[in-house]
C-alpha cells in the first residue's frame, strides 16, 4: 500500500528507522533507500529516481532520522487519501501561509503553523519537546506547504508534479516547492493523527539561503500564498517581521546589499499595499547593513 522513499546518508540511522516503520506502519509496504553518503545527488534527483521504483500507490517521503510513534499509522494515511481525493499532500508539519519574502515554511511574527512532532536537537543544545500547534483544532489542517520530514502523496500526483531537479540540486527548498506545485490542483495538508520523533532541528546555513532565494525567484510570482483567515493587516505585519528577519540572514551570511533591495523591489508590489512600511524597510536594510559594516573590529591578542 504504501513506498517509503528514503535519501540515507547514514547507515545505522536506516536500520533504526527501517525496524521502526515495521513495528509501527500496520499495512503492506517497501522501503526504497538510496545510498547518498557522499552527497553526490541531490534530494530532488534521489526522489525522482526512486518514485518510478515503487510498486504501491502511495508514497512516502521521509528523512531517516526519526522514530514513528504512532502504531498503524500506516491505515491513517490510506484513510486520508481514500476519503478525500482532493487531497494531494500530507505532513506533520507544515504553515497556512507562504511569504512572499524568504522564509522557511511560514513567516514570522504571527503563527501560521500548524504541526505534530517531537523536535529533538542535533546542531544545539536542547530537550526534545513535543511541538503541537493546530490553531483550529482539527485533525487535519489544510496549509500551503508542508515540511519535508514527512511527506505523503499519491504515486500519480507525485509522478505529475515530480521534484524540480534542475532548480534544486542540493538538500533545502524541495519540500516547499513541491507543496506549492501540489497545492495550484490539490489540498496540501498536516494530519495531527501521526507523531514522529525528529532528532534534527535542521541546519539553516548559507547554503539553505541559497536555495531559498532560488525558490522565491522561481515563485516570485504567485507569493505570497494563502489559506489562513489572517486579515489583511495580519498578513503586512507578518511580512513585515519576516523581512526583518531576511535582512538579519542576509547579513549572517555575507550576502550584498543589493540582495536586500533587489528582494524588496520585486515584491514592491504587495509592501507598496503600505507605503510607509515600503519606506520604513528600505530605512532598515540601510540600517541594518550599515551597523554591521561599522561595527568595531576586535584587535587579535599575540603573545
Amino acid at each position: 500500500m504504501i513506498s517509503i522513499i528514503i535519501s540515507s546518508v547514514n547507515s545505522a540511522l536506516l536500520q533504526q528507522v527501517s525496524n521502526n516503520i515495521d513495528a509501527t506502519i500496520g499495512v503492506p509496504y517497501e522501503i526504497i533507500a538510496t545510498n547518498n553518503s557522499l552527497g553526490q545527488q541531490g534530494i530532488c534527483e534521489v526522489y525522482n529516481k526512486a518514485m518510478f521504483k515503487a510498486q504501491y500507490d502511495i508514497l512516502c517521503f521521509m528523512h531517516e532520522d526519526v522514530l514513528i510513534k504512532t502504531k498503524n499509522w500506516g491505515a491513517t494515511l490510506v484513510n486520508l487519501f481514500n476519503n478525500d481525493k482532493r487531497l494531494g499532500l500530507v505532513g506533520v508539519a507544515g504553515s497556512s501561509y507562504k511569504p512572499v519574502t524568504p522564509s522557511g515554511i511560514g513567516g514570522v511574527g504571527i503563527n501560521t503553523y500548524y504541526s505534530n512532532l517531537i523536535q529533538s536537537f542535533k546542531y544545539k543544545k536542547g530537550r526534545s519537546r513535543h511541538v503541537y500547534s493546530n490553531p483550529d483544532n482539527q485533525p487535519l489542517a489544510e496549509v500551503v506547504c508542508v515540511d519535508g520530514v514527512f511527506m505523503a502523496t499519491p504515486k500519480n500526483i507525485a509522478e505529475e508534479f515530480m521534484f524540480d531537479e534542475i532548480t534544486f540540486k542540493k538538500f533545502h527548498g524541495y519540500d516547499i516547492d513541491f507543496s506549492l506545485s501540489v497545492g495550484q490542483k490539490y489540498k496540501v495538508s498536516v494530519t495531527f493523527d501521526i507523531l514522529l520523533n525528529h532528532f534534527s532541528e535542521g541546519l539553516y546555513n548559507d547554503a539553505w539561503m541559497e536555495e531559498n532565494l532560488k525558490l522565491h525567484s522561481k515563485w516570485s510570482m504567485h507569493l505570497p500564498v494563502n489559506v489562513s483567515s489572517f486579515t489583511q493587516q495580519e498578513l503586512v505585519y507578518i511580512e513585515k517581521c519576516t523581512f526583518k528577519r531576511f535582512i538579519d540572514q542576509l547579513i549572517k551570511f555575507n550576502y550584498p546589499i543589493s540582495t536586500a533591495f533587489k528582494m524588496l523591489w520585486k515584491n514592491k508590489k504587495f509592501f507598496q499595499i503600505n507605503v510607509k512600511l515600503f519606506l520604513k524597510l528600505k530605512f532598515y536594510i540601510f540600517k541594518k547593513y550599515l551597523a554591521f559594516n561599522n561595527r568595531p573590529v576586535v584587535p587579535i591578542e599575540t603573545y
